[in-house]
């Protein structure tokens, strides 16, 4: 059963030896192959043979859905109607332009040279800040966030978490943390309001302010889970990401060097 789109996901679609039949419509056989590569794009790396089976068969009772409809679209003969072919002529220009544009990006070459100096320039641009993992409880009154610190007084640790998570589920106004126990991840000083922020980094890992910490949304409790410092970001890490940069600056110039050359030797008249 093939399938056409406007969108072209792919140029080219091999055909697995191993392919096996996952159903047949109307006497047409369809594999498993098939499914999965049309759903490639949307599956981002998952393989669709080894998805749970209720999933693999929803996502083929869907392709053969889309695929009756269009087989339907067909026999009504919207192949003729005038916004499908400028549609699909339009679809065959960007797909030209498309292949034209890769055709230069791929005949670009950097210098590691070039990339490594790039890197030991911009060095402190590249650096991870440093981040808190926390836990808060908010509340409307100082009073109630007093009450709640003296609830936790004394408690270390497991205990401490624990009993920290459960009051956040019960009490805290942040419903979108209370439903894990207040958990808020980890963050950096340019996340958080500054009075939050302010108190998160200045605990010990393990320790709750002491005092509740008063913001625009409320009063806060924050226990303080981990912290990690400020490290450099390795060339490893941002070699590609600088190597790409390059790139697409040096193709933006022959693109336009490319468009200019083509419009000096064409006859143009704007009128």
């Amino acid at each position: 059963m093939k399938k056409f789109s406007l969108v072209v996901a792919t140029l080219v679609a091999g055909i697995s030896l191993n392919a096996a039949t996952v159903a047949t419509v109307n006497g047409e056989k369809i594999s498993d192959t098939e499914v999965s590569e049309f759903y490639a794009p949307m599956l981002r790396g998952q393989d669709f043979k080894k998805l749970p089976e209720a999933q693999q068969k929803g996502l083929i009772q869907q392709y053969i859905m889309q695929d009756l409809v269009l087989k339907d679209a067909k026999k009504q003969n919207f192949e003729k109607d005038p916004m499908y072919i400028k549609g699909l002529e339009r679809a065959k220009n960007e797909l030209l332009l498309s292949l034209y544009q890769n055709k230069i990006m791929k005949d670009i070459k950097v210098d590691s040279d070039k990339v490594k100096a790039f890197y030991e320039q911009n060095k402190n641009k590249y650096i991870k800040p440093a981040r808190v993992k926390a836990r808060h409880i908010l509340v409307a009154s100082e009073q109630e966030a007093k009450n709640i610190i003296s609830e936790l007084k004394g408690l270390k640790d497991k205990e401490l978490e624990k009993k920290f998570a459960e009051i956040a589920k019960a009490k805290s106004m942040d419903t979108g943390s209370a439903a894990n126990g207040g958990d808020l991840g980890w963050f950096d000083e340019s996340t958080m309001v500054k009075p939050f922020t302010d108190a998160a980094f200045s605990l010990k890992k393990g320790e709750i302010t002491k005092t509740p910490v008063k913001t625009n949304f409320g009063y806060h409790i924050i226990l303080k889970q981990d912290a990690r410092a400020k490290e450099q970001i390795a060339f490893k890490d941002m070699k590609q990401g600088i190597e790409n940069q390059f790139k697409f600056e040096e193709f933006q110039k022959r693109i336009n060097l490319k468009g200019q050359e083509l419009y000096k030797n064409a006859k143009v008249e704007i009128q």
